[in-house]
């Protein structure tokens, strides 16, 4: 295993582990580490995000991409043309289920809009029982998380405030998506929640071992000390997956990213979610496969 030039795992991740192993979830990567367990190199999986390319595709066809293109999984999103809500039936759900069962391609989880940094009681309470509603939804899809997220500070709240309201109901959502095997992935996102520093704040309060971080790649990765400094605040702290926009983007550094993966030997999905309306969509997911896996294997030849 190609060793790390820094040592991610502090005190916290180490009683993260224990929680985990103690509830029977699966250990990421850090963890592992973390309790002296060896590793194999990283083993990076290559998914979409239905968000943008995806959103107008019916379920059929998203599965069909994926398995043209070499995709493996995918993480549906809410309010798109293949429609997986939780008004699906029962019987509705299992046919979500036994599709992505006889395809090729992972239901990897749900991408929801559930956020709760709101300053009203009322709608973050809303939030948290539509995030509930998700958990529900995965778990009978056949998913293994649901991404949720903050979205921005309140005018006229301390910021504290907010980041502690975020923390505690993370927490809420975290335990009830362990009854469910349902990991909650806390995409960094937000206009100022998506800065690192305030993403590893909220994490401090969300200490639940089912709550993971969903890194972004945003050009706010970049900022302050720069992005190995940032991706150490947090990943101690990744889940099954983290979102990646177009793998050929000039403004982020993929080829250092990829490194800091490989040297925290993070074996779970990379999920595209790029921007834009490309006409062949199919040539344009298989161009990104492309990249993904020189990436990968540039990261691994690294010393």
């Amino acid at each position: 295993m190609t060793r790390s030039t820094f040592d991610p795992v502090d005190a916290q991740s180490r009683r993260s582990f224990l929680k985990a192993a103690a509830a029977g979830l699966a250990i990421p990567a850090f963890a592992s580490a973390a309790s002296g367990i060896s590793l194999p190199d990283s083993s990076m999986k290559f998914g979409l995000v239905t968000y943008l390319w995806g959103q107008d595709m019916d379920l059929p066809t998203v599965i069909d991409a994926c398995e043209k293109t070499g995709l493996a999984g995918v993480e549906l999103r809410t309010e798109h043309k293949h429609a997986v809500e939780p008004k699906l039936s029962k019987a509705e759900r299992s046919e979500v289920r036994k599709r992505f069962e006889a395809s090729k391609v992972t239901l990897v989880g749900y991408g929801s809009n559930a956020q709760f940094h709101e300053n009203d009681p009322a709608k973050v309470e809303a939030n948290i029982e539509l995030a509930k509603q998700y958990i529900q939804l995965m778990h009978d899809c056949g998913g293994s998380g649901v991404k949720v997220k903050p979205n921005a500070f309140v005018q006229g709240v301390p910021r504290e405030k907010t980041i502690e309201q975020i923390g505690k109901a993370l927490n809420v959502v975290g335990e009830y998506g362990q009854k469910y095997g349902q990991q909650i992935r806390v995409e960094v996102h937000g206009t100022g929640t998506s800065e690192i520093p305030v993403m590893k704040a909220i994490m401090d309060i969300a200490d639940h071992p089912n709550v993971a971080v969903c890194w972004n790649s945003n050009v706010q990765d970049l900022k302050g000390d720069g992005l190995e400094h940032n991706f150490k605040l947090v990943c101690n702290r990744f889940g099954k997956t983290v979102h990646v926009r177009q793998l050929d983007a000039p403004d982020y550094p993929w080829d250092q990213l990829f490194r800091l993966f490989h040297s925290i030997s993070y074996d779970g999905w990379v999920l595209l979610e790029a921007s834009g309306n490309p006409e062949d969509k199919i040539a344009a997911l298989k161009h990104q496969k492309e990249l993904f896996d020189g990436l990968v294997k540039q990261a691994k030849e690294a010393k």
